[in-house]
C-alpha cells in the first residue's frame, strides 16, 4: 500500500498500482503509529527518506519521490529504539521535529469541540442529521478518562449518531460505564498537573508552560493540593 504494486506482482494484481507515496507527491503523507511498522517495512521507510525513492512491489525501477511526512506514535520512542523494536536511524530520520501531544484525558477543555467534530462528520457519513450534544453528555465526555484517546472518542461518538439518528445526544446515549461517571473539574485539574510534572521530570517551570498556566499558579496549585 505504501510503495504500490507492478502488475502480476501479487496473485489479483491485474494491473500496476501506485503507492501512498507516489500519491502524495508533491504534497503532505501522514503515517498514524508508525511504531507498529515491522522492522522490514521500516528498512523500506527510511531507504524512501534517504534517497527520496521508491520501488514497487514486483517492480525494477525506482521511481522518484518529493514528499513531506508526518508519522505519528503512542508508544515509548525512547524506549523502542533501545529495545530494539524501532530502528534508531529512521527515528533520527523522522524527529527532525518532535510535537508532543497531550492525551485527551490531560486536556478535557478540548473534549466538547472534539466531539461536536466527530459528530457532525459521522452524521454526514451515515446519512443522518447533524443532532446537538446536551450538556449532560458534553460533561460526561469531558469526565471520560479516555483511555484509547481520540480514537475512543470518535467510536462512541459514531455509535451515538447511528443509534440517536439525528436526534440530540445524552450521557445515557454514550454508553460510558459507571467507573468513568463525570469527575469534578479539582480532580481533573489535579491529575493534569501530575501528569505534566511526570512529563517534565519535575520541572515545574517546564509543567506550568506545558499546562498553559504561570508559575505562581502552578505553585499555588501545589500548595493547595498538598504536592511536595
Amino acid at each position: 500500500e505504501l510503495f504500490g504494486a507492478e502488475r502480476g506482482a501479487f496473485t489479483g494484481a491485474d494491473q500496476a498500482r501506485a503507492g501512498r507515496f507516489e500519491e502524495a507527491a508533491g504534497g503532505t503523507l501522514f503515517l498514524d503509529e508508525v511504531g507498529e511498522l515491522p522492522l522490514a517495512l521500516q528498512s523500506k521507510l527510511l531507504r524512501v527518506l534517504e534517497e527520496r525513492v521508491v520501488r514497487r512491489l514486483g517492480g525494477s525501477r525506482d521511481v522518484p519521490v518529493d514528499v513531506r511526512l508526518v508519522a505519528a506514535t503512542n508508544r515509548d520512542r525512547t524506549r523502542e529504539t533501545e529495545e530494539g523494536g524501532f530502528r534508531q536511524d529512521l527515528y533520527f530520520r523522522l524527529a527532525v521535529v518532535v510535537v508532543n501531544v497531550p492525551p485527551l484525558r490531560e486536556r478535557p477543555d478540548d473534549v466538547p469541540l472534539l466531539a461536536r467534530h466527530f459528530a457532525a462528520r459521522l452524521a454526514e457519513r451515515h446519512g443522518v442529521p447533524v443532532p446537538s450534544l446536551t450538556d449532560d453528555a458534553l460533561a460526561a465526555l469531558s469526565a471520560h478518562a479516555w483511555p484509547g484517546n481520540v480514537r475512543e472518542l470518535r467510536n462512541v461518538l459514531e455509535r451515538s449518531v447511528v443509534v440517536r439518528g439525528g436526534a440530540p445526544i445524552r450521557a445515557a446515549d454514550l454508553g460510558l460505564a459507571p467507573a468513568t461517571a463525570p469527575l469534578d473539574r479539582a480532580h481533573r485539574e489535579r491529575e493534569a498537573l501530575l501528569a505534566a510534572l511526570r512529563r517534565t521530570g519535575g520541572k515545574r517551570e517546564e509543567a506550568a508552560k506545558l499546562l498553559g498556566i504561570s508559575v505562581r499558579t502552578l505553585y499555588y496549585r501545589l500548595r493547595q493540593w498538598g504536592i511536595g
